[in-house]
């Protein structure tokens, strides 16, 4: 089978909903535009964030966890800050993205836990990329803190949002 070949039959068969590791959204996009296309490339929906449950895999096993309000209030910002810094929703870019956002200001017990949870997870797995996203959030801010509604920010471009927060134009991906 020809190289080119392979690769058609392996993009076939790979799930629509394998999670992006890293992704760099343009500065001119708005910031709606580019969470859409963060939904896509990561088989989300806007509907999750006001499910009653919520699924993570564990070792391959679906675990099913109640959706508290708490946690409907911090995801969706949690996401933007995904779009911002253009850290993953692997494991590993959730680890980033929780030392980032530990360092740049969480509000509340549920944004500490799981952003804590991440970061013990990363530790074991590569501690050099938890300790470069907690290093690079030096001096940015995040969402939870700010006091533009959600719905405003999403009409703002990707580029003012980073601008606000002190994050560099293109993220923090190298």
């Amino acid at each position: 089978m020809k190289e080119s070949k392979k690769i058609e039959h392996c993009e076939a068969i790979r799930p629509l909903s394998v999670p992006k590791l890293a992704t760099s959204y343009p500065d001119t996009l708005l910031l709606e535009e580019a969470r859409n296309l963060f939904f896509v490339a990561n088989g989300f929906r806007l509907e999750d964030y006001a499910a009653p449950t919520f699924t993570i895999g564990i070792l391959g096993i679906p675990l099913k966890f109640p959706n508290t309000a708490s946690r409907k209030r911090v995801v969706p910002l949690h996401d933007l800050h995904h779009v911002l810094t253009g850290f993953g929703t692997d494991w590993m870019g959730e680890a980033e993205i929780g030392a980032w956002e530990l360092r740049a200001g969480c509000n509340s017990f549920i944004a500490y836990f799981l952003n804590g949870s991440g970061v013990v997870i990363g530790l074991f797995l590569s501690p050099r990329r938890v300790w470069r996203a907690f290093l690079a959030a030096k001096g940015q801010r995040t969402l939870y803190r700010d006091p533009v509604p959600y719905e405003c920010l999403l009409q703002m471009t990707v580029g003012e949002v980073r601008q606000r927060l002190g994050i560099p134009p293109h993220g923090l991906i190298p």
